[in-house]
This record gives C-alpha cells, sequence and structure tokens, in this order.
C-alpha cells in the first residue's frame, strides 16, 4: 500500500501563486507516473499536470504556461507550481501514483482564488 499526502493548498488572490507537494511513501517512487487532479464544485475530476518516470511531462490546455510539475525522486516527493492562478483554478487538487496498473489517490487538498 502506497501512501500519498498532498500539502500547500490555500486562498490566494487572482494572479497569485502556490506551490503543492505530494509526497508519497515507497521505495518505487522514482519508477513511478504521477499526475495532478482538480475537481471544482458540481464538476468532474480532471487531470491537470502529470509527469512520468523519466520526468517527460504534460499538462491541460487550461494550465499551459501557468503550472509546472516537477519532481524530486530523492525526497518521494512532487510538485504542482502555480502561477498567474484565475478563479477559474479554484478546486480540490488530488495528487495520483500509479505503477504497475495500480492507482493510489491522496485525500485532495483545497485551491480557492479570489479576492
Amino acid at each position: 500500500q502506497v501512501q500519498v499526502v498532498e500539502s500547500g493548498g490555500g486562498l490566494v488572490q487572482p494572479g497569485g501563486s502556490l506551490r503543492l507537494s505530494c509526497a508519497a511513501s515507497g521505495s518505487m517512487f522514482r519508477f513511478s507516473a504521477m499526475s495532478w487532479h482538480r475537481q471544482a464544485p458540481g464538476k468532474q475530476r480532471e487531470l491537470v499536470a502529470a509527469i512520468t518516470s523519466s520526468s517527460s511531462t504534460n499538462y491541460a490546455d487550461s494550465v499551459k504556461g501557468r503550472f509546472t510539475i516537477s519532481r524530486d525522486n530523492a525526497k518521494n516527493t512532487v510538485y504542482l507550481q502555480m502561477n498567474s492562478l484565475k478563479p477559474g483554478d479554484t478546486a480540490v487538487y488530488y495528487c495520483r501514483y500509479s505503477r504497475l496498473s495500480l492507482d493510489y489517490w491522496g485525500q485532495g487538498t483545497q485551491v480557492s482564488v479570489s479576492s
């Protein structure tokens, strides 16, 4: 069983920045694919950004140029740097750990963008 824990959410004004962190347990982190997803009230959960074990990345069109996903295998941690935040980015952000057809999700962290 892999434990996944997100942190770093909060309330920020439009145009501001936040960095989310996601720590995963276990010794196989460096072989995992990691991704961030978000779910706004009344909407389906959507993929925000993903990073493979070789650090290839992809992003949702809505966040390209504003968000950056990265990983630190020495710390078993993946990050999501979010810049130029908009009210439409308000959601619960979830981290997913994927390896060998198994997925583990964190409990989510709330990001609210409002003046």
